[in-house]
């Protein structure tokens, strides 16, 4: 559904670079029609082989992989993620060169291109989508079914959000977007202390990031360029938020070198955090209960506390994850 270049932007690089001819591949699914690009006067074609540079969005499927070319998209192999190696050995054997948005830095080291705001805003809604759903309270339409943001908004003013008790992680662009849909829905923000010293308050919520997920094993506290430079002197200490949450929110940054935030001895051994809405996505990593990305068309998957593997959401030993 998504475009690495919309059709007014596509017109704009035409019209920039007047060495630059642009092709777009046509789509019967894709969120911009073939007719909205021809608008723009941009040729929509059904072959791009002849073309020396590709740009997508997400992983191109090996059997898609056109030998001999630039392609530019996030190929999720840049922390050695081992579910794209078959990807990557393929990029090497095609003699394709992988320019990974993710590894796009500015002059000041940090990343041009990621997740971003809207990340965060459409990962809480299908959040409490899976919410709604779990404990059959309500039932939001899917976000890729409505016309914009005013309906978007609208669609959040129509639920009751009473029986909510949830932590946030992380900042940044995509903990940002999610902070706006916190506060959108009314949910009032806790401290760190009223959240944990009230744990039966509900319709209230708490923003934490890395000085507060993780503690020093030694002594509990915590020090910034320590836990960086020796991760391995920290242990999880989100663990305490969740234990009194029934959905937690994951929009932080995880490096594989980092602790295990919530691992399956945690959803074992609770019964409260019934939701985990994992936007930030690390497969096998550091949420023990994320052990596969669902889909927008699917979005909402079960994993069984006991035996760890994934079941349907609507079972009473299972989490939902989003």
């Amino acid at each position: 559904f998504r475009v690495p270049l919309t059709p007014k932007q596509c017109a704009q690089v035409v019209q920039t670079y007047s060495n630059v001819e642009l092709f777009v591949e046509s789509s019967p699914i894709r969120c911009f029609s073939d007719d909205a690009y021809e608008q723009e006067g941009i040729a929509v074609v059904d072959d791009v082989s002849h073309c020396d540079i590709l740009f997508g969005v997400k992983e191109v499927p090996i059997e898609f992989l056109i030998p001999n070319k630039t392609y530019f998209f996030f190929s999720h192999t840049l922390k050695k993620q081992p579910y794209n190696a078959k990807l990557l050995r393929a990029i090497l054997d095609k003699r394709i060169e992988l320019i990974d948005y993710e590894a796009l830095k500015g002059r000041d080291g940090k990343r041009i291109i990621g997740f971003g705001r809207y990340a965060g805003i459409v990962g809480v809604y299908e959040g409490i989508r899976a919410f709604g759903w779990k404990h059959k309270l309500f039932n939001l339409p899917s976000p890729q079914l409505l016309n914009g943001r005013v309906e978007f908004d609208e669609e959040l003013k129509k639920i009751d959000v009473s029986p909510i008790r949830a932590v946030l992680t992380g900042w940044g662009r995509v903990g940002n977007g999610a902070e706006e849909v916190m506060k959108q829905l009314n949910l009032k923000r806790c401290t760190e202390e009223d959240f944990l010293q009230n744990p039966n308050e509900k319709g209230v919520y708490v923003h934490i990031d890395t000085p507060q997920m993780y503690k020093r094993i030694q002594d509990g506290k915590f020090d910034k360029s320590e836990f960086y430079s020796s991760p391995e002197l920290y242990t999880s200490n989100l663990e305490q938020y969740a234990l009194s949450a029934n959905l937690f929110i994951a929009a932080h940054l995880w490096n594989s070198k980092n602790p295990i935030l919530l691992s399956h001895d945690f959803f074992q051994n609770q019964s409260n955090c019934s939701v985990v809405s994992d936007i930030s996505c690390d497969l096998n990593g550091p949420i023990a209960c994320t052990i596969r990305a669902s889909k927008i068309v699917d979005p909402v998957y079960g994993y069984d506390v006991v035996t760890g593997l994934e079941t349907s959401y609507e079972n009473d030993q299972a989490v939902a994850v989003m």
